[in-house]
């Protein structure tokens, strides 16, 4: 293990060590100096735990800041009179019909965000009379669980890194239900920032060998984890796989996590893991070339996945299938105008060596089926540019003949704010070759659907879907319960839909 990886977040995280994590506590207000009170549209401000003059003065500032209780407004009192809080922070929550889980998890994010620029680091949280489509012990999981979720950050990079901490005590209706429900939130955290301090860590440290011994760190909560270096590729005829990864240093490597949960057939997802594209002798150009690290985004996911099932104890049996090479440019890497033969037994000629993600993804989902003999099988990956262009990077794409798993995934999306929007399959006649059964892209067509018509061909006779996250794997801007930096997108999906449908 290389000094930085092991030094990194990375390694913290799989030890559930996030040092300056906020926490949270469900059993009534600690005499804190800040006091967050909450504020449904059309209703009076609930601060019964205030005096009267307080109140007063609350209700004067409320006017005079034009506060309406939209969702996510807020405006802040400072040394309000008759009160031992020095300052009061009143957050809008717009209509109560509106309270559901995606926007209090976005709320707790926004709100902790302001709360630790504000270098504030104890917060008493009047949470009691907060009602929506959910129940109170609920809707205060999910605003801590956004609190959390946009507490984390990558920074080990950093000389002088963020080490605010926040403490929540919560005032809330059960505070024992509130707990529980926020402990099941827990688990699925933990998978999440596993997949984004894979997805933050630079290249030359997040290799595929350096992403094999972070999924091997998941043996010590029950998952079996096998890993596949290049002689037993070829071996087993991966021949996209294996060529894809030639032409770096370590080569290419499929790593498995298995959490059997329960004797049912599998779920197996199935993750691109490009640890840095360069493009290969198609070689990108331009500055989006330094955000190629998050290449393996959709491997990330899937394995982060795996822990928030594997920590949850579910009651689910989930294969995560990764194919992992960085895509670099050597005398030994792939040429434009090569043939690869898949373990498929269909030979691809790699018309562009930039469309590598779905090389590697051909031969982990036979892999997948092969071995494994999935009910289902979900495939992620950061795969295309023509995706970002079609639905930009609020929502990913989503591709499948089934429109029950399309309809639970879009369900699910919405539940924790990671929306999908579902794209056509088809123009299978675009990648047609001279020289082989395929070619790897499109010649003409759209992108992202050329893509996905490509790995089609390898889903089999499975129950299949495939989820396009490019654009959504690193964030610039912190918003909501996103920070800056990986984002995890997929692990909640995934976890919502396998819990809530399977």
């Amino acid at each position: 293990m290389s000094r930085i990886f092991s030094l990194s977040a990375v390694a913290a995280t799989l030890l559930s060590a996030h040092v300056y994590a906020a926490d949270f506590n469900f059993t009534g207000l600690n005499g804190a100096k800040t006091l967050v009170v909450m504020q449904t549209k059309g209703q009076d401000l609930p601060a019964g735990q205030l005096s009267t003059a307080t109140q007063a003065q609350l209700k004067k500032a409320a006017d005079a800041a034009q506060f309406d209780a939209s969702q996510g407004s807020t405006f802040e009192l400072l040394a309000p009179v008759d009160s031992d809080y020095e300052r009061i922070l009143v957050v809008g929550l717009g209509d109560k019909d509106e309270l559901n889980a995606a926007n209090l998890a976005k709320l707790g994010g926004n709100v902790h965000g302001q709360l630790k620029a504000n270098k504030i680091t104890d917060v008493d949280l009047a949470f009691a009379e907060v009602q929506g489509q959910l129940s109170n012990a609920q809707l205060a999981a999910q605003f801590a669980h956004g609190a959390s979720l946009r507490d984390h950050s990558f920074d080990v990079y950093k000389k002088d890194a963020e080490k605010t901490s926040v403490s929540y005590h919560f005032n809330v209706a059960n505070g024992e239900r509130a707990e529980a429900a926020y402990q099941a939130l827990a688990h699925i955290e933990k998978g999440v920032f596993l997949a984004r301090d894979l997805t933050s860590e630079v290249a030359t440290e997040m290799t595929p060998v350096e992403f094999a011994k972070a999924a091997k760190e998941l043996e010590q909560y029950g998952v079996e984890v096998t890993v596949l270096g290049p002689k037993e590729l070829k071996k087993l005829g991966m021949g996209a796989l294996e060529g894809v990864g030639r032409g770096s240093e370590h080569g290419a490597r499929l790593v498995v996590a298995h959490y059997k949960g329960s004797d049912n057939a599998p779920i197996a997802l199935v993750g691109k893991g490009i640890t840095f594209d360069s493009g290969g002798y198609s070689i990108k150009s331009g500055p989006s070339i330094a955000r190629m690290k998050s290449d393996m985004a959709g491997a990330a996911a899937v394995l982060g996945t795996v822990k928030a099932m594997a920590l949850s104890k579910a009651d689910v049996n989930v294969v995560a299938v990764m194919g992992m090479a960085a895509n670099m440019v050597s005398q030994y890497a792939i040429a434009p105008g090569d043939v690869l033969r898949t373990a498929e037994g269909l030979s691809v000629e790699v018309v562009n060596t930039d469309a590598e993600g779905r090389l590697v993804l051909s031969d982990a989902m036979w892999y997948a089926r092969e071995y494994f003999k999935p009910e289902i099988m979900v495939d992620v990956a950061t795969l295309t540019g023509s995706k970002v262009r079609a639905v930009g990077n609020r929502y990913s794409a989503i591709f499948s003949e089934d429109d029950q798993l399309v309809s639970e995934l879009t369900a699910a999306g919405k539940v924790v704010n990671e929306q999908v929007w579902r794209l056509p399959l088809g123009y299978k006649d675009m990648l047609k070759s001279d020289i082989a059964d395929l070619q790897n892209i499109g010649s003409g067509g759209p992108g992202a659907t050329t893509a996905a018509s490509f790995l089609q061909h390898f889903a089999g006779d499975t129950r299949w879907v495939h989820i396009d996250i490019a654009g959504n794997a690193l964030a610039s801007k912190a918003k909501g319960e996103v920070n800056v930096g990986g984002t995890g997108y997929g692990v909640r999906l995934l976890s919502e839909w396998i819990l809530k449908t399977k």
